[in-house]
């Protein structure tokens, strides 16, 4: 983790004096106070609710110039670890500058309401929510992501990886790339989002040894299983995200009987035996996922060759290992039986004590987790799948009547 996060954990006074850190002073974000958020969401009131999950709420508002935001509203608590988080989040918000991820509006940490710590990060309002909405969620009926939308939402997340994995230094692992934390905006071009547990990967590190965080279903097995991180995990979690856009399945579903099956198992011998149809996928899309979520981390590509396999390049797809007119194989790992009984809704706050090491042989299991299954997953992200069409009341609007509602 870089210093100047690993400084930054303790009282809002050090986030205030700039420890979160001397190197993102930029014209595109700012701080904001407790009372100018209070205003610009009514009081964080419920008609302008867009989201809730484990790590509190997030709201819509509107600036007093204007501006529609997105406010993510944490829990209050003393916690460490909810306070690295934050710090994390805010961090690399601020240092990432690409047009596929979500950056940095501004932030808030100070006292609020009864003089309470509070801590906010608010971000550009995406009308669109995020592709769980599309895909899962309250717009799923409306079919709006015809197939070229689609490969554009594939590609424009598979560049921003490519951002965060192989140009911006220090380069960053996501470690929860899934559908509800792809925004879409006003023309559904995808943003990635929900910093909270990215990992700044120090030079010449190849991967660390961590706690596990994330979703179930999109975990790479080596970092579900024994928490060995790497940029290859969200290569993985990219692989799952592309069958689920593909395909429109969960990432994981549970069958008759209560048995859980993940849409890698489900997806293997489909393209295997090259049913094309009944994955419902223009064939690039599965070609770049199977190599995406294969078992073994060097058996996967870095998102620059997925990029090109998403482009249509044959060569990148040849030079992966797939050709064509010849089966498309998976080679899978299932997760381990122990990770599908655990409760996955829970979360973990401890130290987070990292190993940082140029290769790693120690296959010693992580006992600490944070998973959320595929459920608990709509209302984890930015901008959660609310199950209604919400009306938001616009603070700067007397009468809430006619233009005041913002419909989502």
């Amino acid at each position: 983790m870089g210093s100047s996060v690993s400084s930054c954990c303790g009282s809002a006074e050090k986030v205030e004096q700039g420890c979160v850190s001397a190197s993102m002073s930029s014209s595109t974000w700012r701080m904001f106070s407790y009372k100018e958020l209070h205003a610009a969401t009514n009081g964080f009131s419920e008609e302008n609710k867009l989201g809730e999950g484990g790590f509190g709420s997030v709201y819509w508002g509107k600036t007093s110039d204007g501006l529609q935001i997105a406010v993510k509203k944490l829990k209050a608590t003393n916690n460490s670890k909810a306070e690295m988080e934050f710090a994390v989040e805010v961090e690399v918000l601020a240092r990432v500058r690409h047009k596929n991820l979500l950056g940095l509006r501004g932030y808030c940490a100070g006292a609020g309401a009864g003089a309470a710590e509070q801590r906010m990060i608010v971000y550009d309002y995406m009308p669109n929510l995020s592709l769980l909405s599309h895909l899962h969620g309250q717009f799923a009926a409306d079919v709006q992501l015809d197939w070229r939308r689609r490969m554009d939402v594939a590609v424009g997340s598979a560049e921003g990886l490519v951002y965060l994995h192989h140009e911006v230094a220090p380069h960053i692992i996501h470690r929860d790339i899934k559908a509800s934390n792809v925004l879409l905006d006003s023309d559904f071009a995808p943003l990635v989002a929900d910093f909270g547990f990215a990992k700044l990967v120090p030079e010449g590190v190849s991967h660390m040894t961590t706690r596990v965080k994330g979703t179930l279903g999109y975990l790479a097995p080596e970092y579900a299983m024994w928490g060995k991180v790497s940029e290859s995990c969200d290569v993985y979690s990219f692989g799952v995200l592309l069958l689920e856009l593909a395909s429109a399945r969960r990432p994981l579903e549970k069958l008759p009987g209560g048995v859980k099956r993940e849409i890698v198992q489900w997806a293997a011998p489909l393209a295997e035996r090259r049913k094309w149809d009944r994955l419902a996928d223009p064939r690039r899309v599965v070609e770049a996922a199977a190599l995406c979520v294969q078992g073994e981390p060097d058996r996967r590509p870095d998102m620059r060759v997925v990029v090109s396999i998403l482009r249509g390049d044959a060569d990148a797809a040849a030079g992966a290992g797939t050709k064509k007119d010849q089966p498309v194989r998976i080679k899978s790992i299932k997760y381990a039986d122990h990770l599908m009984e655990m409760d996955k809704s829970s979360v973990y706050y401890g130290d987070d004590d990292d190993d940082e090491e140029g290769d790693i042989d120690d296959d010693e299991e992580v006992e600490e987790y944070s998973l959320m299954d595929d459920k608990s997953s709509m209302n984890f992200g930015v901008f959660g799948a609310m199950p209604v069409h919400q009306t938001m009341q616009d603070p700067y609007v007397k009468s809430f009547g006619g233009e005041g509602g913002i419909k989502n």
